[in-house]
């Protein structure tokens, strides 16, 4: 019953968007690298491609409200 617990806190989390090469720091999301960007264009090519095709969906399957 003599044993304490010490109750420790999250350390602030200072992680950044984005990390230079030569920055040692561990707390980042993206690295700036080629993979990253390769990465990044790939899913924005894939968003752009979803967002024309329910664009073009809505067109071709358009439902007139005539009574």
């Amino acid at each position: 019953m003599g044993t304490k617990v010490k109750d420790e806190k999250q350390p602030r989390e200072d992680a950044e968007i984005v990390k230079e090469n030569d920055n040692p720091k561990r707390n980042y999301i993206f690295k700036k690298s080629g993979v990253t960007r390769v990465g990044f264009f790939i899913i924005l090519a894939i968003l752009i491609l979803v967002a024309i095709g329910v664009l073009l969906s809505g067109l071709f399957f358009e439902t007139s409200m005539t009574p």
